[in-house]
């Protein structure tokens, strides 16, 4: 088991968890929120899911608040939206911090695993147009980027926020890792 496996999270109920209750699965990590215009990214997660569970896919989403307020709901306003707005049923966790000082040790352990992201690049650059991009190079840029973990708890992938779902680089590389043994 890795060391990611290992460290504590809670569920959006308030239970407590870690990834190692996946052990064994392939994960993809996604810091979500409501309010953001990659929120309809929450459908093709979801349909990826649902396409990929039975081979061992996971889908975990974990709100987060850090980029303009997009996450300001609490987890059982944020639990009903999901629900109601896309009818999520991946598992989702507690809102978090995913970068800065007060960054979650789940995200602090992601970033270092896999410092740069694929397809990083041209949202990156309107980010920065706009005068939203500070901070590290290996800090999360935005809502919705996504970490692939393997079934052994290693960090094998990191996709821009902007990659979504159906991103043929994504889905290869998902499906990569599930058809490991």
């Amino acid at each position: 088991m890795s060391q990611i496996q290992d460290i504590p999270v809670n569920r959006i109920d308030g239970s407590a968890a870690a990834l190692s209750d996946y052990a064994g699965s392939v994960l993809l990590v996604v810091n979500v929120a409501s309010k953001c215009g990659l929120t309809k990214q929450y459908e093709g997660l979801e349909k990826l899911y649902q396409e990929k569970h039975a081979e061992g896919l996971e889908v975990l989403g974990f709100p987060a608040n850090n980029f303009k307020g997009q996450e300001p709901g609490s987890d059982a306003e944020i639990s009903e939206f999901c629900s109601l707005t896309y009818d999520v049923h991946f598992p989702m966790f507690s809102k978090i911090s995913v970068k800065g000082e007060d960054r979650h040790p789940l995200y602090a352990a992601l970033t270092a695993a896999q410092p740069q992201a694929t397809g990083d690049g041209p949202f990156r650059e309107r980010l920065a147009g706009m005068g939203l991009v500070s901070g590290e190079p290996a800090d999360v840029l935005w809502n919705f980027e996504k970490f692939l973990v393997d079934r052994k708890g290693q960090v094998v992938g990191r996709f821009a926020p902007d990659v979504t779902a159906d991103d043929a680089r994504l889905r290869e590389a998902v499906e990569t890792e599930l058809a490991k043994a």
